[in-house]
């Protein structure tokens, strides 16, 4: 370690306003990676990118193509602005959770193991795997259809084959978290070059989605319409995304005074919300292909992947564009499973601290997805599969709230967070997100009644 660097130390005494010391959060990289002191802005900025990355991953995985597709086709570019409103939550989210793992030392799960009573704690805990697995659902289906779409696979082995990319995630693992973040930040890029050229072939009418983005009160009064716009915003906000980002912030080895403490917050919330925005670009360009190829040609039934990708080719007139698109499932698929990894050992470990070796947590999350993929593969083949991928995009934007609320909570207390406590401001707009996401969510299971 140089001497110019800000070296690992032992974790800090408890803080005001917490019952108990917590652990460090995710210990085998906790602070590894070393910041210059006095560097320049761009040295800085590149020590601390990565996590933002990491944390974009969950907002353009495969669930996000199966609610992006069927927005699009139905609805033309009406639902951009879901898209638009989830990103601009999701920046708001993320830079607290970062806030909160920076000034606090402890990620979301520890924070409200010590808060709350144990059962609250459970409840929290449960509602949080849920998400998970929901998230891991996403991810089993997404590449296992793109599996089939590239090599022809049936889509029950490529559900059981997705059980192996575990040997990948402790690849990685072993080689350091920022040989991780490359990797994850390498197959981005892949996914943005796919849609970059999948958008160059289907031209858009710019007029048109540039008045997408402009919201309108259909989305909420038209139920199927708010039944897709729900699946984008539990796309989107990923609740587990929150858990991570407090935790992976922590990997940055910053000064611990007041001052490191705000250089850190705002180089941390520069790097995420740079990743945020290519997500919003890759989430919005999903929708954007699925409108312009489809829903302009009256193809307002296209809502699986595997039909938009049997129909991209012919009605681009570009036989590249359908394997173009798979690839980038493929890229998002595989990228998704390391944040689910991750994400998934830090809220055991948080909640019930109880460490489990990385493959063992891997396969038990990966197990619980895969129990149903296959059941609904074998059962219902790629319809069902179409609708379980959205289905679970609906279960992860119902546990949202569980996430989003201590969240709010936890940043607005000045008890615990001194003096960088949320600001009236900022205060009032993060419970204005909240309350969004909670209505939405009671909105849906209201339908859901009236529809049963």
């Amino acid at each position: 370690m140089t001497d110019d660097a800000i070296t690992p130390e032992a974790s800090p005494a408890k803080p005001r306003g917490w019952r108990t010391q917590s652990g460090d959060s995710l210990p085998e990289v906790f602070r590894s990676i070393p910041i210059p002191r006095d560097a320049r802005f761009w040295t800085k900025m590149g020590a601390f990118s990565g996590p933002g990355y990491l944390v974009a991953v969950g907002y353009m995985d495969p669930g996000n193509w199966a609610t992006g597709l069927a927005g699009g086709s139905q609805f033309g570019y009406t639902l951009l602005s879901v898209v638009l409103l989830s990103n601009v939550m999701a920046i708001l989210l993320q830079g607290l959770a970062a806030k909160l793992g920076i000034v606090t030392g402890r990620d979301l799960a520890q924070a409200c193991r010590d808060h709350y009573s144990r059962p609250v704690g459970f409840m929290l805990w449960v509602a949080c795997e849920l998400a998970i697995i929901a998230c891991d659902l996403a991810e089993v289906i997404g590449t296992a259809i793109a599996l089939q779409l590239l090599f022809g696979i049936p889509l029950v082995w490529g559900v059981v084959i997705t059980a192996f990319d575990v040997l990948l995630i402790l690849l990685l693992q072993q080689r350091g978290f920022r040989k991780l973040e490359a990797f994850v930040i390498a197959l981005l890029i892949v996914i943005g070059v796919c849609f970059a050229v999948e958008l160059a072939l289907a031209q858009p009418a710019i007029g048109d989605v540039l008045r997408g983005y402009i919201p309108t009160a259909q989305v909420v009064t038209n139920p199927a319409m708010l039944y897709v716009a729900i699946g984008i915003l539990g796309a989107t906000v990923m609740p587990h995304n929150l858990y991570l980002h407090s935790s992976i912030v922590q990997t940055r080895a910053f000064e611990r005074d007041e001052r490191g403490k705000r250089e850190a917050i705002k180089y941390a919330t520069l790097d995420s919300t740079i990743a945020l925005m290519l997500a919003l670009l890759i989430n919005s360009a999903i929708l954007i292909l699925a409108a312009a190829t489809f829903h302009t040609a009256g193809r307002t039934d296209v809502a699986e992947i595997g039909d938009a990708y049997q129909l991209l080719a012919p009605m681009l007139g570009v036989g590249v564009a359908s394997t173009l698109f798979a690839v980038a499932l493929l890229a998002s698929g595989q990228n998704s499973t390391i944040t689910a990894t991750l994400a998934g050992q830090i809220v055991m470990e948080g909640f019930l601290r109880i460490r489990l070796p990385a493959w063992q947590r891997r396969l038990i999350t990966r197990l619980l997805a895969i129990i149903p993929a296959v059941t609904v593969a074998a059962l219902y083949g790629d319809s069902g599969t179409a609708q379980l991928l959205v289905f679970s995009q609906v279960v992860l934007s119902m546990q949202l709230p569980f996430a989003v609320i201590p969240l709010v909570a936890f940043t607005s207390d000045r008890a615990k967070m001194g003096g960088f406590a949320n600001r009236p401001a900022l205060k009032w707009a993060a419970w204005i997100v909240a309350a969004v996401i909670v209505t939405l969510n009671v909105k849906l299971l209201i339908d859901f009644a009236t529809m049963i």
